[in-house]
């Protein structure tokens, strides 16, 4: 059966009662998102443990000792086909496959159109229509008035990438505005969003080079909480992937000019380092939760420190 992303991300009654979850497309940001918010939802109503694996083949049934329910995470389609996915079907918990389109998952996307005990889910692009939806969701959670010329605006305006379109929204309701002007917005929402981006591009050069590429860019608390999500889905392409095949394959099409140096990168990882990553992630997301943003300093602390774990 197919599913819409926006109908998950939008819909709070939305009702996840699948064996199988597959989240494909090209938008890896609105992937990120509709993963996140499956397992949220799951995790809402039960005691829920999240177990990466890397195939369905051989996997043991193994009752936890405290967890009242299972979500297993493949971030590929590993072993993914119709005769090993009525093997688990007994299997304790649900099943959550994450994987960006290709020629090879066509075949695996028919075996979740054609089953009753499965959800497929795209995610692509943001359209207008997308927009619209997104948006007035928004406006009506943060009780936002604003003007028919300031919304065509933000329709025109926003990024058509999810992580990017949510990051500016939250940077209108930061404004702390009941009524909200077009002048204010249009200094406020990302206007080069690669610009940001490209800052963890300078990883590897000398650290005064990263110190000014930073303070060209990063002027605010949002600028560091939008550079922080965009280091956040760098390091996860990394501690995600087994191995470099795998790490290729997820890397956006976009960024091919930034393959070569995203595969070097990751050539710096093993595990423990892997590690380390991730707790630097959980920390500062802790804080940047806790501040409700990061201030400019601790924004450029916490990006020399991955930069500090990958050479060391």
């Amino acid at each position: 059966m197919k599913a819409e992303a926006l109908n998950i991300l939008l819909n709070n009654d939305f009702v996840f009662d699948k064996k199988f979850y597959l989240i494909s497309g090209n938008e890896v940001t609105l992937i990120e998102k509709v993963c996140d918010t499956i397992i949220e939802r799951y995790k809402e109503k039960n005691n829920t443990n999240v177990i990466k694996i890397d195939s369905i083949k051989n996997l043991h049934n193994e009752a936890g000792l405290f967890e009242e329910h299972r979500i297993y995470l493949g971030k590929n389609c590993k072993g993914v086909d119709e005769k090993n996915l009525n093997e688990i079907l007994e299997h304790e918990g649900v099943f959550i496959f994450v994987q960006e389109n290709s020629k090879k998952n066509n075949i695996i996307k028919k075996y979740f159109l054609q089953r009753s005990d499965s959800y497929l889910i795209d995610c692509y692009e943001l359209d207008k229509d997308s927009k619209n939806k997104l948006l007035n969701k928004f406006l009506s959670i943060n009780n936002l008035n604003i003007s028919k010329d300031v919304y065509w605006f933000l329709i025109d305006k926003l990024d058509n990438r999810f992580l990017l379109f949510e990051s500016d929204l939250n940077k209108i309701v930061g404004l702390n505005e009941k009524d909200v002007k077009i002048e204010k917005i249009n200094k406020l929402i990302t206007t080069d969003s690669s610009s940001k981006e490209k800052i963890f591009f300078s990883l590897l050069k000398k650290n005064d080079e990263i110190i000014l590429a930073y303070k060209e860019k990063i002027v605010s608390a949002s600028d560091v909480n939008d550079l922080y999500y965009y280091c956040k889905f760098f390091c996860h392409l990394i501690i995600d992937s087994n191995n470099q095949d795998e790490y290729v394959k997820k890397i956006p099409r976009y960024l091919f000019k930034e393959k070569i140096f995203l595969i070097n990168i990751y050539k710096k990882y093993n595990g423990k380092k892997k590690k380390m990553l991730l707790a630097l992630l959980d920390k500062t997301e802790k804080i940047l939760r806790k501040e409700s943003g990061l201030s400019v300093l601790l924004g450029l602390r916490f990006l020399l420190s991955i930069k500090r774990i990958t050479i060391s």
